[in-house]
């Protein structure tokens, strides 16, 4: 079993893992929860790379449960990506540790605005799990 790279909290002490590939001692403050996660905080791929900033925290409102986050990869428009939760590793004070790989966080899908729906006719109006994350965000 291999061993997870700690991070150092806040305070100086183990922080919690960042996941694969994450350097030892990265100082990323101590685990949060989604919900006290801010815009603007540092996002990290799998690799070890600062790749972005968080946009936009997703969760649903009426079960508690985190969708996953908007990130911007890039000055200026175009860079937004949507990162489901079970890609996102880790969520901490001053840094997100994703489950995604640098080469690959181009690859993540577009964030879109989802038009209002102005009649129901059943499942094939129905919109697929991401279709409802993005519409969310």
């Amino acid at each position: 079993m291999e061993r997870c790279p700690q991070i150092l909290s806040s305070a100086g002490g183990p922080g919690g893992c960042l996941g694969r590939g994450y350097a030892p001692g990265v100082a990323a403050g101590d685990p949060i929860s989604y919900l006290t996660l801010q815009s603007g905080t540092d996002v990290l791929s799998s690799d070890g790379e600062r790749i972005g900033v968080v946009e936009h925290v997703l969760g649903d409102e009426a079960t508690g449960i985190f969708d996953g986050i908007i990130i911007d990869i890039k000055l200026g428009p175009g860079g937004l990506r949507f990162v489901d939760a079970p890609d996102v590793g880790a969520l901490h004070e001053s840094a997100v540790a994703l489950e995604v790989p640098s080469a690959e966080i181009e690859r993540l899908p577009k964030p879109e605005p989802s038009p209002a729906v102005m009649e129901h006719h059943g499942v094939e109006d129905s919109e697929s799990q991401l279709e409802g994350k993005l519409r969310r965000a």
